[in-house]
């Protein structure tokens, strides 16, 4: 059942389901243009044993603000399907290889804490609803995007976040030429997206091909299609430049490094978008597993979308690990 709590003025869509004996609720976060719906596949398979909460962020999904959103702009991509291409759509970690080295940096560099949708600012739009829901014990689980607002939910709230999982999400590492490429392709997702596109037949088909190992069910198309349409413009643009600019990006390894709470991820094997050597260098500098990889679990055979491309081998390895955790 669907609840809503007014978070700064936008009313965010949530769905927490009955307590259970384990000690700790999962919190689910998801990611860029996406929305709660997609955590549903583990929920349901994960609900029997502890308590889970899905949300949508601001912006997203049912967390709409009430401000109307402003005309999109003319995009320079011709069609759907050079806007959707590979090229378009380029890997923050493809290309030239970085050195990956788990030294974390020496000094954090400042941050824009003022933006309303920097991973920071999204962490603390949590933390509000789990004071709101007496959720005092919790494990933050991270899609992407959502991944780098959980490190952030455990670093603002320590007291109330027991640990972190990230799927499909790492990084720490700035290449500049790709993370522009990508940024302009971001951009141009979120300007070519009117509402007619939901009408068309046949375009879902493309969306369960983009970001994944295999095509996932149409229903999923379906879905993906209707979240990009219906993200708030500055919700969907201010999230993708906030996140991705190179003091965001080389913040995250100081970040993870001075956490208390385990943090552990898990990576698909053929995620184009945040590559598994992207995943492990993040990792690495967690200071309790000592740069071994221990804390990285790879999904064989999996795309960026793990929760719908594999759910029940995303919800196994979730459980191994809270395992772990449970006295």
């Amino acid at each position: 059942m669907v609840s809503h709590i007014d978070i700064d003025g936008v009313s965010h869509a949530y769905e927490l389901t009955p307590q259970q004996d384990a000690p700790f609720t999962l919190v689910f976060v998801h990611g860029w243009l996406l929305s709660r719906e997609y955590w549903h596949p583990i929920v349901e398979r994960l609900s029997a044993s502890f308590q889970c909460l899905t949300y949508d962020l601001r912006g997203f999904g049912d967390s709409q603000p009430t401000s109307p959103p402003s005309p999109a702009p003319q995009s320079q991509f011709h069609t759907l399907s050079e806007l959707w291409h590979p090229a378009s759509l380029v890997s923050v970690g493809a290309g030239d290889r970085a050195p990956i080295a788990a030294e974390p940096p020496s000094e954090p560099p400042s941050l824009p804490f003022g933006s309303n949708y920097s991973p920071a600012a999204y962490a603390q739009d949590l933390l509000v609803l789990l004071k709101h829901l007496n959720i005092s014990n919790a494990w933050i689980i991270g899609h992407s995007l959502g991944g780098s607002i959980a490190l952030w939910t455990a670093d603002l709230g320590p007291e109330c976040v027991k640990g972190v999982i990230c799927i499909n999400s790492g990084g720490g590492i700035y290449l500049k030429e790709n993370f522009e490429k990508f940024r302009a392709a971001g951009q141009q997702l979120v300007k070519l997206r009117p509402r007619w596109l939901c009408h068309l037949p046949l375009i879902d088909l493309m969306m369960t091909r983009v970001n994944v190992a295999h095509p996932v069910p149409r229903y999923w198309g379906k879905r993906r299609l209707v979240d990009w349409v219906n993200a708030h413009p500055e919700a969907a643009l201010g999230a993708l430049l906030d996140s991705t600019t190179e003091a965001e990006v080389h913040y995250l390894p100081c970040l993870i490094s001075r956490l208390k709470q385990p943090v552990h991820f898990i990576a698909g094997s053929n995620d184009t978008v945040m590559e598994p050597q992207y995943v492990r260098h993040l990792a690495s500098f967690h200071p309790s597993f000592q740069a071994c990889g221990s804390n990285v679990t790879e999904i064989a055979d999996c795309g960026h979308m793990s929760m719908i491309e594999q759910p029940e081998a995303v919800s196994r390895h979730v459980q191994d690990i809270l395992l772990k955790y449970i006295e």
